[in-house]
């Protein structure tokens, strides 16, 4: 049964609210996450506890259990000269950036105009309502080294 500490593996299957598919795990590459351990989001996690090997389950997960809300202060319109001259910057490309408070948060490139780069920070599910088709495969205790660092290691162990 799916509690704390254990390790689940699921396929599934995400779309959002129109139907269209966004994502998806198939048995021969499931996803496999410690439960319990903030691995997946909220809104996905809470649901499947006390599930059992074989179960399946429809959840919807809303922004604020999933990816959270866009956020418009992640959207930027930056200087090119603020990147390096010899880096070409093109849309769909991911950087990392300090924020004010000294964190580092990826951005992805939107738009690229002339001497102005449009990034935005926000994940690319925020602001999504997400509808998850889960099957559970697997349950397992989790290891002393996967409770240690907080995820699941899969098969043949972990590379840090």
């Amino acid at each position: 049964m799916i509690k704390k500490n254990k390790v689940v593996s699921m396929i599934y299957c995400l779309k959002n609210t129109k139907g269209e598919e966004l994502d998806r795990a198939d048995t021969d590459k499931p996803l496999e996450y410690l439960h319990g351990g903030g691995n997946i989001v909220p809104g996905l996690e809470n649901p499947l506890e006390g599930l059992k090997i074989g179960d399946k389950k429809e959840v919807t997960v809303e922004p604020e259990d999933g990816y959270g809300e866009i956020l418009t202060d992640l959207k930027m319109e930056l200087d090119r000269k603020a990147f390096p001259n010899d880096q070409k910057i093109a849309p769909g490309m991911q950087f990392m950036a300090e924020l004010k408070d000294g964190k580092k948060h990826p951005f992805n490139v939107v738009e690229v105009k002339e001497d102005k780069v449009h990034v935005d920070g926000n994940h690319p599910l925020a602001g999504q309502t997400l509808q998850f088709s889960v099957e559970i495969i697997r349950i397992r205790d989790a290891t002393p080294e996967e409770l240690k660092h907080g995820h699941a290691h899969g098969e043949g162990g972990h590379h840090h």
